[in-house]
Parts: structure tokens; C-alpha cells; sequence
């Protein structure tokens, strides 16, 4: 069954940039940034990221205002604080190389189970399952029951645990579908335990919350003016900044969960915020 879904992959699978490299950095930056954010918003940033931060060391010595200004449209900022904590860690902890040990990497900041195993699949090519939800949907419709980390590790082929872990995220998402999968085009669709049943053992699966109106929007329009300068702390400009100009205390209180979350903070004596 691996030699049919690799070979797929090798004529169906998906051309991204972050698979031209092992550079574990390049490869855990990639991750860090395909977390909650679509690929084709990520491969434009991620290359003038690399550019801009070639190594971990490079990023750990830039501000930390840099990288949340190179960070700008991928959204989910406190990404960036923690890749550059993330950066700190490896430069001091481990002589500027991203570790190859599954420990220490989810020692890093920012850095939890997938992101982790990803890096030692695709960066190392270490026999280890990498489970986003949709490799957890391929696994799960094919077994015809939930799966666990040690059933993905299991399954992966101790040749090619690069090709089989790219070749299982390129198949749930592009034809092991949450909805309408297309099982016609699917390699293994014949060993499928779920093809034809009315159930999904993948089962429904998280729906984002909504985007327009929430707090995750006014943050984003805060730290989006801050990338251009520092901006006015004065209740009635932050809640124009933030859009919501008839309510200030939501203003003020998602501001100030920017400013924990360590991306930006209070200059009393100016009388603004700014990025850290």
C-alpha cells in the first residue's frame, strides 16, 4: 500500500518549496508557519522570511519587532514571538542547530507533538508518523477507526518516511477530503475500511471560529498598525484602530492581551504601544 500512495504523490503531490530543502530550520519555520494558515498565504512569506532570518542564529540576535514585521498576513502572531523565542533557544541551548531529538525539540517554545515529529520527518527523515488533521483522516478512514500517534508511527515505512508522511498530508488534503472525498481518485481507495459506510471514524472535526467581528480580528488590526510605528494607547484611538470605535473597554482589553502575549508593549511616557 506505501509504494502506491508514494507513487502517487510523485505524479498528484503538491510542488512546495519548503520540500526542496532538509534545512531543519527552513523546514521547522515552514511548520511553524502552516499552523492555522493556508499554504498558498504561506509560501510568499516564508521565503522572504528565510531571506531575511537564514538561520536560527540570525533570527535569534534580530529584534523581536523584525520578526512580527516579517510576520505580516499570516495572522496568529504570537507565532512569530515564539519562533524567535524558539531561535533564542536552539542559538543558546544548542549551538544555533535545530536538534534532532524528539525531547528536545518539543522542549522549544512553540513547538507541540506535530511540529516536532514533522521536523524529524522532513528535515532528518526519522521513521515517525506526522498527524495533522488531515493525515489523522486518511489513517482513520483507512483503518476504519481512530487512530493514535503509535498507529501513525507504525504505518510509516522505515525506507521512505519522507515521501509516505508528504504523500499522506498531500492525500487528505487534496482528495481525502472532510467533505466530497474524492475516492476515485484515491490510490488505496480499494483497502478503504470507510469507503461506502455512512459513518466517518475521522468524525466531524474542529470548526475555526469566526473570523469577522472577533477579538482575532481587532488584534490583528492592532499589531498590523504597530508594524508601521508605534500607535496612540488613548482609549478612543485604539478602539478606531482596533475597528471597533463604539467600544473602547473591548478595545482596551483585547489590547492588553497583545501586550501579555509578549508582541507588544505600554510606553507610558509617549503615551503608546509598541512592538517589543
Amino acid at each position: 500500500m506505501s509504494a502506491r500512495v508514494i507513487e502517487w504523490a510523485a505524479a498528484h503531490g503538491r510542488d512546495l518549496p519548503w520540500r526542496r530543502t532538509r534545512d531543519p530550520w527552513a523546514i521547522l519555520v515552514s511548520e511553524v508557519m502552516l499552523q492555522q494558515t493556508q499554504v498558498a498565504r504561506v509560501v510568499p512569506v516564508w521565503t522572504a522570511f528565510l531571506e531575511q532570518f537564514p538561520t536560527p542564529r540570525a533570527c535569534a540576535t534580530a529584534m523581536q519587532a523584525d520578526v512580527v514585521v516579517a510576520w505580516r498576513g499570516m495572522g496568529y502572531n504570537r507565532r512569530a514571538v515564539n519562533l524567535h523565542r524558539c531561535a533564542i533557544a536552539i542559538t543558546t541551548e544548542h549551538d544555533g542547530r535545530v536538534p534532532d531529538d524528539l525531547d528536545a525539540l518539543l522542549a522549544l517554545p512553540g513547538v507541540g507533538p506535530y511540529t516536532a515529529r514533522a521536523v524529524l520527518a522532513f528535515a532528518f527523515e526519522r521513521r515517525v508518523g506526522v498527524l495533522d488533521v488531515n493525515a489523522a483522516r486518511v489513517h482513520a478512514r483507512l483503518r476504519g477507526g481512530a487512530v493514535g500517534q503509535a498507529d501513525a508511527d507504525d504505518a510509516t515505512p522505515p525506507e521512505t518516511p519522507w515521501a509516505w508522511n508528504q504523500a499522506i498530508l498531500d492525500l487528505g488534503a487534496t482528495v481525502c477530503t472532510k467533505r466530497n472525498p474524492r475516492c476515485d481518485a484515491c490510490p488505496v481507495s480499494a483497502e478503504c475500511s470507510w469507503r461506502g459506510r455512512g459513518d466517518d471514524p475521522a468524525g466531524p472535526g474542529n470548526r475555526q471560529s469566526r473570523f469577522e467581528g472577533s477579538d482575532r480580528q481587532g488584534r490583528g488590526r492592532l499589531v498590523d498598525a504597530l508594524r508601521a510605528g508605534p500607535v496612540s494607547a488613548r482609549l478612543s484611538d485604539l478602539a478606531v484602530t482596533m475597528g471597533w470605535p463604539d467600544d473602547p473597554e473591548r478595545s482596551l482589553r483585547v489590547a492588553k492581551s497583545v501586550v501579555a502575549d509578549g508582541l507588544a508593549k505600554w510606553e507610558d511616557k509617549s503615551g503608546t504601544i509598541r512592538l517589543r
